[in-house]
């Protein structure tokens, strides 16, 4: 079975990128598919989001000592380590065409995240997830071609650029983003996009978390030559260490186990939009656990990109199942 990619699916899809098996498969031994629960959908989307904004505020505290690379390396490594023990890969047998559809998930995992935690050294933390939401707006309205997801795009697009232009004040003062971040937050959108495509890719290939484990193994020996100074520096430090150890767990093992569950139990078109408050709650992050305040013209861009990105995913169609 090939999984056929959705705006809906476009616009949210961060884990494992297998929905369309995920959404129908029994929950709790009923032999029968999911049964749509918006309310325990909710509250582990809620848990999702949350832990992954409380691993990136957590990983910008290791920046000082190894830099956004390294912190990166240390995330994609320990997590893997950790995807790895659990799934367990049967790798003997795979074949070539599976490898390459890992191996090119792997890589559009580390630019990804290695891009995006180089904007975090630069950007506030709700302002990075909302420019890198273009990403995955901007391909679900080039496979769409519908005028409706167009016109979601260019909602996104003007709250950036309102975003941009006004930046991220302090209460009521704005102060002017970093281009350099801005940049780099781009790059990690377009991996982002890159990171979508490939993920449907693997996930089709191979079934189950294997084909995750295997590409954050590929995606930690990618950022091994920009990283690895960095996270040496945590050696011998335990505090660091754990600190390393609760990005890996916090930023990637628990929310994809959550989203895969959320998945499970509402549908593709309920999940979307729950996971479209990510910009709200990455905002929150920044407020409470590093004190990055935000104007109310900002907070209204953000505003705006959620609606986008919510928009998107209520007017997608649902494809015909295989």
């Amino acid at each position: 079975m090939t999984a056929t990619a959705t705006p809906a699916q476009l616009v949210t899809s961060r884990g494992s990128v297998t929905p369309t098996a995920t959404v129908t498969r029994p929950v709790r031994g009923t032999g029968g598919p999911a049964v749509g629960r918006p309310g325990t959908a909710g509250l582990l989307v809620l848990g999702s989001c949350t832990s992954l904004q409380v691993g990136a505020a957590l990983a910008m505290r290791l920046f000082p000592v190894t830099g956004a690379p390294g912190a990166t390396l240390l995330r994609l490594g320990l997590a893997a380590a950790l995807l790895l023990g659990v799934a367990r890969p049967r790798l003997r047998g795979w074949q070539a065409s599976q490898w390459r559809a890992v191996g090119l998930y792997g890589i559009s995992l580390a630019g990804t995240n290695g891009f995006f935690y180089a904007a975090l050294a630069r950007l506030p933390l709700g302002t990075a997830v909302t420019i890198q939401f273009l990403g995955p707006l901007t391909l679900a309205a080039v496979l769409s071609r519908r005028w409706r997801d167009a016109c979601c795009v260019l909602l996104a697009v003007a709250g950036v650029l309102t975003l941009g232009l006004t930046g991220s004040g302090d209460g009521g003062a704005g102060h002017a983003l970093d281009m350099a971040g801005v940049g780099l937050v781009l790059v990690s959108a377009a991996f982002w996009t890159l990171y979508i495509v490939a993920g449907s890719r693997a996930g089709a290939a191979v079934p189950g978390r294997g084909g995750l484990a295997v590409a954050m193994a590929i995606g930690a020996v990618v950022l091994l030559p920009f990283g690895a100074h960095g996270a040496w520096q945590v050696a011998g430090r335990p505090h660091l260490l754990l600190i390393a150890l609760g990005v890996g767990v916090l930023a990637s093992f628990v929310p994809y186990t959550l989203e895969l569950a959320a998945m499970r139990r509402a549908p593709r078109r309920v999940f979307g939009i729950l996971l479209s408050l990510e910009p709200a709650v990455a905002t929150l992050a920044g407020l409470l656990l590093l004190g990055q305040r935000t104007g109310p013209v900002a907070v209204a861009a953000i505003a705006v990109v959620i609606l986008a990105s919510a928009g998107a995913t209520l007017t997608a169609r649902t494809p015909p199942s295989a």
